[in-house]
């Protein structure tokens, strides 16, 4: 049962697993890059960064939170092995938006269960990366839009959810893609500064554009 959120942010910051301590190291790092960013540059010593930066560490620490229960091999965090991620898409057999993503979480995504579950968790693992460091953010907000769009539709009709959550964090992350939230006190913008003309000119280059 809930009890509130500050007992449980302490609780999770402070649960004896080794998720944990990679979260504080995540935390820790976006931080120092934050610290860095402010040192470096008089620009990104503004209010709008500052609230950016944090809206997008939060946003990065809900995925991380949500992939803690889908941890492989079992991609639950039941001890018995009930539950989690296989739960969660036999959800969406039931109550999707469209019957085509219902029949194909049942007859597809359930039948190959290994073969989608762990491109799942790194999704997740690789937007709560992204977004707490602000490293390749154009990607990583996207990645998370389009993960989020999937819950929406795919428990749109569940009686246990509301749509708006996941259609809002649908929007969270694609403005986190569109306004390029890494170049706000995150890694992103550490690299935009190191950048020159030529280097942004080059395949590589194109490329970081592209995805930061």
């Amino acid at each position: 049962m809930r009890t509130n959120p500050f007992s449980e942010a302490l609780q999770f910051l402070l649960e004896a697993k080794w998720t944990t301590g990679v979260f504080w190291l995540l935390l820790l790092a976006s931080l120092a890059v934050a610290a860095w960013n402010w040192k470096l540059d008089r620009t990104q010593r503004t209010f709008p960064h500052l609230w950016t930066f944090g809206a997008r560490l939060l946003l990065g620490a809900m995925w991380w939170q949500q992939s803690l229960w889908k941890i492989p091999p079992t991609y639950t965090d039941r001890a018995d092995g009930t539950g989690g991620l296989r739960y969660w898409i036999g959800e969406m057999v039931k109550y999707a938006a469209v019957p085509g993503q219902s029949h194909f979480a049942k007859d597809v995504v359930l039948p190959h269960f290994g073969f989608f579950a762990p491109q799942v968790y790194l999704g997740e693992v690789f937007v709560a990366v992204s977004l707490m460091l602000g490293v390749f953010t154009r990607l990583g907000g996207a990645v998370g839009a389009l993960m989020a769009a999937n819950l929406w539709l795919g428990l749109y009709r569940s009686p246990a959810e509301w749509p708006w959550t996941y259609f809002f964090l649908l929007l969270l992350n694609g403005t986190f893609a569109v306004h390029r939230a890494g170049r706000f006190l995150g890694v992103d913008a550490l690299l935009a500064a190191r950048s020159s003309e030529a280097s942004r000119r080059s395949l590589t280059g194109r490329i970081l554009e592209l995805i930061s």
